[in-house]
């Protein structure tokens, strides 16, 4: 008689490993929305099935193929929550209680390793337009058109901040306290969120 054995799947070495390298790739190249599970699991070379025994979701999928410590959904269920009009204090409100968290060394070292050429560009282009600014485009886009560039320029505020206050220090910037910051910054996201841009 033969005794199956508890734990991992026989066959399945590897295969966690070759999933994320697959989402890596088609995330990158297709975007969020433009990629399933199904082009996944056979770029993998596995079932479908093992996909979801591994990550669940597409969603913690991406996740864990952008080695994010924290979900996203979570981080940014305020700013979706609340009115137009607060988005860019709520954003900053949002991304800065991350970057001041136990996770913040993690999340910085993702982000030196894009900046640094270690990284995919194009996964954490998907991780910013398909997943951070996803929902906020639409809700922004006034004059019609002129979503895309808005979140964009949130974008290049958010990621000048992460340089100089996290991986360049420079001071006072990388001592004032989060909340001092939000209340700063916040309004300058705000003004590229509704304001005029010409």
């Amino acid at each position: 008689m033969t005794v199956t054995r508890p734990g991992r799947r026989p066959g399945n070495s590897g295969s966690r490993d070759r999933i994320l390298e697959a989402a890596r790739e088609l995330f990158a190249d297709n975007g969020f929305g433009e990629t399933t599970i199904r082009a996944i699991a056979t770029r993998a070379e596995v079932d479908a099935a093992l996909v979801h025994h591994f990550f669940g979701t597409k969603h913690a999928l991406f996740v864990a193929a952008i080695a994010l410590p924290v979900d996203p959904d979570d981080v940014l269920a305020p700013v979706r929550a609340g009115p137009v009009d607060e988005i860019g204090p709520r954003l900053a409100a949002a991304l800065l209680g991350v970057w001041e968290s136990p996770h913040r060394d993690a999340i910085v070292a993702v982000f030196r390793t894009v900046i640094g050429g270690g990284g995919d560009v194009g996964l954490m282009r998907t991780f910013l337009l398909d997943i951070v600014f996803d929902e906020i485009v639409p809700r922004v886009d006034h004059p019609a058109g002129t979503g895309a560039l808005r979140v964009e320029l949130v974008a290049s505020q958010m990621a000048g901040l992460m340089v100089t206050r996290y991986l360049l220090r420079l001071e006072p910037l990388a001592s004032l306290p989060a909340d001092r910051l939000v209340a700063i910054v916040g309004p300058t996201l705000q003004r590229y969120l509704t304001g005029d841009v010409g």
